[in-house]
């Protein structure tokens, strides 16, 4: 995940998502398109920002065809670039916790409602790349991590769904630190 503002490039590894397939009744999708919540039906790969509990953005990504509405909420990114920026957006130097989680993701990451609608697969303020092995590695085997499936947090329908997702091990992953077994 990459966010392109003008103090600087901020970026992280994905570690930590949650789906919300079409049907799910934990989905902001589930009852069909409104005003807040039509990037949901956008085709896959749009930003759907929304602020809750009045404190906090969440970034989630669309993840069907044009007019199906469902989504991917990002949980956690593994910090890689513009670590001092996101230390100031967060007013903290714990690396840990800077983006451990939706509302601290998003606070460090300066996402809020203006990337509503977003194409992540253009280049703009915010978009989704691919991490290219530096030159010297490229004959290095490639070792996909140990990913692992939970239930969601912080829901209360569907809550015993398995569509919580993370790399198992890393200490960017939020919640409870049994999953960082």
């Amino acid at each position: 995940m990459v966010r392109e503002l003008p103090e600087g490039r901020l970026s992280g590894r994905i570690v930590e998502a949650e789906g919300y397939p079409p049907g799910d009744p934990a989905g902001h999708h589930f009852r069909g398109p409104t005003p807040r919540n039509q990037s949901l039906f956008l085709r896959c790969g749009h930003v759907y920002v929304y602020f809750n509990y009045g404190m906090h953005f969440m970034l989630n990504i669309s993840s069907e065809r044009a007019g199906i509405g469902g989504g991917v909420l990002i949980r956690a990114l593994e910090p890689l670039e513009g670590i001092e920026l996101m230390q100031r957006h967060r007013k903290s130097t714990d690396l840990i916790d800077l983006t451990r989680g939706p509302g601290r993701l998003a606070a460090a990451l300066r996402i809020d409602r203006t990337l509503d609608g977003l194409d992540l697969f253009s280049r703009g303020p915010l978009w989704i790349g691919v991490r290219v092995p530096e030159k010297s590695a490229r004959h290095v085997a490639v070792k996909e991590p140990p990913a692992a499936v939970t239930v969601r947090i912080g829901i209360t329908r569907a809550a015993d769904k398995l569509f919580r997702f993370y790399e198992r091990g890393n200490p960017f992953v939020s919640g409870p630190k049994r999953l960082l077994r």
